[in-house]
């Protein structure tokens, strides 16, 4: 009996096991993938900085200076936000050096220089090849649906020339080299994605001494927005209470006593103000509702945060679509901050943009969930404008989180959340 339910608890682990490993090949091609195009971009900085030295040796060079720097800085911090995604965050450097001399007496740029020529032939290398397994795995299984297409002396070796391929049932044959190439994909694949990632996590972290300043000053920032966040939303929750509900009551309480007074002569007339302050003592409890509601929503409570996403794209005035893929609960603060800014992102959008559509994407990558709001509208979004976004940032940096706004004039508008949420 034993045995039998250990079996019974081997399979599942065994599914579970192979679901994991799919999803983190996934995983990994995507990062080799993304490393794949940065490593172009790393290839064209190499060139740029080659061709700025072999000008400055001709005395020219030093005007392409500043623009190979800022080149070499621009792809560094691309590879740099795409690490963080992927794992521990990387902070980039807050200055550029100026000019050549700066630059090379300046260790951050070197070891940038260094990276990308890493990342410019081996980086590049990974990339290819290990987007190339997937690649053979398909044409492995397809083959026999398209291998009559091809000249004979090319069809005649298969896939990977193991056999001669004549006939149809030969050609079924090489679907048996698929699970083989899978089977190498999900081994080799997350390895040659860390290898890739290898250098960067090496040249682009800053010196221990520079990420501890750093990160002093970002969380005396991130104290200082979240005690600002925390006082105006007690202003707002104060001027809710004292300008709504507190009238609200106020006024059911001079009906109630004008309806006592009518009791007292004429009952007949103590009908409407009752029925006047039985409407104001529901006005009453309605906003009351809504204040609370404001504090931490109830549905969070109740139902998951992509249900009570989906909640809020029912009630939008435009159609909005949802894709929200959230396997663990985050903590409530982060739930209810990732809430309220896509439901004040909703109404601004509805209000302001004159969109058509939006779109909400929310994602979790290990310890961080990314929030990504789109509309179609006119664009032009400006924090110093208004618009709740200067309140929706102060919201997300209380959380040490990220705010990025990009909306140009003509749309669309792209919002970008980035909150820690627990491994």
């Amino acid at each position: 009996m034993r045995a039998m339910m250990t079996g019974g608890h081997r399979r599942p682990a065994a599914r579970w096991n192979v679901f994991v490993r799919a999803r983190a090949t996934l995983d990994a091609h995507e990062h080799l993938a993304i490393g794949l195009g940065t490593s172009i971009l790393a290839m064209v900085t190499v060139v740029l900085l080659v061709v700025t030295l072999l000008a400055c040796l001709v005395g020219v060079g030093l005007l392409l200076v500043p623009m190979a720097l800022r080149g070499l800085r621009a792809v560094a911090n691309r590879e740099r936000a795409r690490l963080s995604r992927w794992g521990p965050e990387i902070i980039a450097p807050e200055r550029t050096p100026a000019g050549l001399r700066g630059a090379l007496a300046d260790r951050t740029v070197r070891r940038e220089a260094g990276w990308v020529v890493a990342h410019a032939t081996s980086g590049l290398a990974l990339g290819l090849v290990g987007l190339t397994f997937p690649v053979h795995a398909v044409q492995d299984a397809t083959f026999w649906l398209w291998w009559w297409v091809l000249p004979p002396e090319e069809a005649a070796t298969g896939a990977l020339e193991l056999w001669i391929v004549r006939d149809l049932p030969s050609a079924l044959g090489v679907a048996v080299l698929a699970p083989i190439g899978i089977a190498v994909t999900m081994i080799v694949a997350p390895g040659m994605a860390r290898l890739q990632a290898w250098p960067g996590r090496r040249l682009l972290a800053p010196d221990p001494d520079t990420d501890l300043t750093l990160r002093v000053a970002q969380l005396t920032a991130t104290r200082a927005a979240a005690l600002d966040a925390h006082a105006t939303e007690l202003r707002r929750i104060e001027r809710s209470l004292h300008d709504g509900t507190q009238n609200r009551l106020v006024a059911v309480n001079v009906l109630l006593g004008a309806g006592l007074r009518a009791l007292e002569g004429t009952p007949s007339a103590a009908r409407e103000p009752l029925e006047r302050a039985q409407g104001a003592a529901e006005q009453a409890l309605a906003e009351l509702r809504g204040v609370v509601r404001s504090i931490l929503p109830p549905v969070l409570t109740d139902r998951s945060l992509a249900d009570a996403l989906t909640g809020l794209a029912t009630s939008c005035p435009l159609p909005c679509r949802i894709d929200a893929d959230i396997p663990a609960r985050a903590a409530a603060s982060v739930e209810a901050t990732t809430y309220f800014v896509v439901a004040e992102a909703l109404t601004n959008i509805a209000k302001h943009s004159q969109a058509r559509q939006a779109a909400v994407k929310v994602r979790r990558h290990v310890d961080r969930l990314h929030v990504q709001i789109i509309d179609d509208g006119r664009g032009g979004a400006d924090e110093r404008r208004g618009s709740g976004l200067v309140g929706m940032r102060r919201r997300v940096e209380a959380h040490d989180g990220t705010f990025l706004l990009d909306s140009p004039p003509g749309g669309p508008t792209v919002l970008q959340v980035s909150l820690h949420c627990g491994s």
